[in-house]
């Protein structure tokens, strides 16, 4: 099946979906070549390679992908365990900054990186697939509806950021509710708000 995939960009790590389609990028120093798998509802792999590279970042954009699409990554690269690499595309991977997952892990001979008995034990090399024993990632919608809440855009030179323990500023301050002391409710408190502006905090951390 043909998927069409357009450039995007290396920015943000991952899948990132804007409402049109999915961005997808991973990093890898020394791939040789990176494929986005996709998953249907019937398990049905999808293999569309990723072309574009930038600062070691392989990255696409594929549109229509929405929230719900499940995915991983196989890799190509050098295969020489002594020297720290193990790339084998026989072997999906899972997407390092997933927001999601779906599925467990299941257990086999194909999820490890050599066969059992092989001599060389995990120096060996395994042709496998463990597509199936192994959780995909999933693609989710992390738009949040922030209704009438506008940034406060107060300039930097204008920021005083307050370093404090919240259990503790909380617990101690006369005009919190008992009830709420110790909390981040607390802290929420128009009396804890009140108290931080009069000093003239704009932030806390």
């Amino acid at each position: 099946m043909y998927i069409p995939i357009w450039p995007g960009n290396a920015k943000t790590n991952g899948a990132t979906w804007d409402g049109k389609g999915t961005n997808f990028a991973l990093f890898s120093e020394n791939a040789t070549a990176v494929e986005l798998c996709l998953f249907d509802s019937k398990d049905q792999e999808t293999r569309i390679p990723l072309t574009e590279v930038e600062n070691f970042v392989w990255h696409g954009y594929v549109p229509g992908i929405a929230p719900g699409q499940r995915y991983g990554f196989r890799v190509h690269g050098p295969f020489a365990p002594n020297e720290g690499h193990r790339f084998n595309p026989h072997k999906l991977l899972i997407d390092p900054y997933a927001k999601a997952l779906d599925g467990e892990i299941g257990y086999g001979e194909e999820i490890f990186g050599y066969r059992w008995e092989d001599p060389e034990l995990d120096l060996g090399y395994s042709e496998l697939d463990d597509a199936h024993l192994v959780p995909k990632a999933v693609v989710v919608d992390e738009s949040f509806d922030w209704e009438d809440d506008q940034p406060l855009d107060i300039p930097q030179h204008e920021t005083i950021i307050y370093e404090m323990h919240v259990r503790g500023f909380t617990k101690l301050h006369p005009d919190i509710p008992e009830e709420l002391r110790g909390t981040y409710a607390g802290l929420g408190h128009p009396a804890a708000i009140a108290y931080l502006q009069s000093l003239g905090i704009t932030a806390v951390e």
